[in-house]
């Protein structure tokens, strides 16, 4: 079995840290995995309830959700790298299943399913769809997966090669980064497992505007990733 490194980011987590980190620690996973928390100098109980279920805690010295994840990769000793949002629970076999595709040599990532931790229909008709689209850009394959990064898993040495996630970038880092991850090997989207998500920015803006949002930052990335410049600029403020 192969050894994993979890990369949790957090800044103000206190709310939603523990059950996270209590469902990683609940796993029944075979092999050996060890939990990284990479903290962004949270002023809230983030660290205490850290250091109390995370095998290291690491600091951050500047805000960011790629910085954070990039910060505990380097970290990390394990040879695939699971990186869980904070505010994500895993279900109970959420590692030993997204890591099992590793065992193909050519796999360099791995996307699972999302849903809401919400039980309106409308959230969760919302997050189906979603999962649809990741599922179809996957397998599209070769610089098309776009994968959320709110559980998702790489191959180290892969993501090592292409640099990690991009720190420039506010939002759809995850994108940017898996559509240069499926350019090394293939990203496999398992059905095995799953994991459920806040929605808060869902609650925050409502289903109407969080789709035109979501929507616009997409194509605004498609439009930047295929060379055009002075795109206006959307409002989106990290969490992290």
């Amino acid at each position: 079995m192969q050894f994993v490194s979890v990369v949790v980011p957090t800044f103000n987590e206190g709310k939603y840290l523990e059950p996270t980190l209590k469902a990683l620690r609940n796993q029944t996973y075979d092999g050996k995995y060890e939990i990284i928390v990479s903290d962004s100098n949270s002023k809230d109980g983030t660290l205490k309830i850290a250091e109390k279920y995370a095998d290291r805690v690491v600091r951050v010295g500047r805000r960011g959700i790629a910085v954070g994840r990039n910060v505990g990769a380097n970290e990390a000793r394990g040879k695939i790298l699971v990186f869980v949002d904070a505010d994500t629970l895993t279900i109970h076999n959420t590692l030993a299943e997204i890591v099992r595709p590793f065992e193909e040599k050519e796999v360099v990532g791995v996307a699972v399913p999302v849903l809401p931790l919400s039980p309106k229909t409308g959230d969760v008709l919302l997050y189906l769809g979603f999962n649809d689209f990741v599922k179809v850009n996957v397998e599209l394959g070769k610089g098309r997966a776009r994968v959320i990064g709110a559980c998702c898993a790489y191959r180290k040495r892969s993501f090592d090669e292409v640099g990690g996630f991009n720190e420039k970038l506010q939002t759809l880092e995850d994108f940017d980064l898996s559509e240069r991850m499926s350019k090394l090997g293939k990203i496999k989207y398992t059905q095995e497992t799953m994991a459920l998500v806040s929605t808060g920015r869902i609650v925050k803006w409502g289903k109407g505007k969080s789709i035109e949002k979501y929507l616009s930052l997409y194509f605004r990335h498609l439009l930047t990733e295929r060379g055009l410049r002075h795109i206006p600029e959307i409002d989106y403020r990290p969490v992290r």
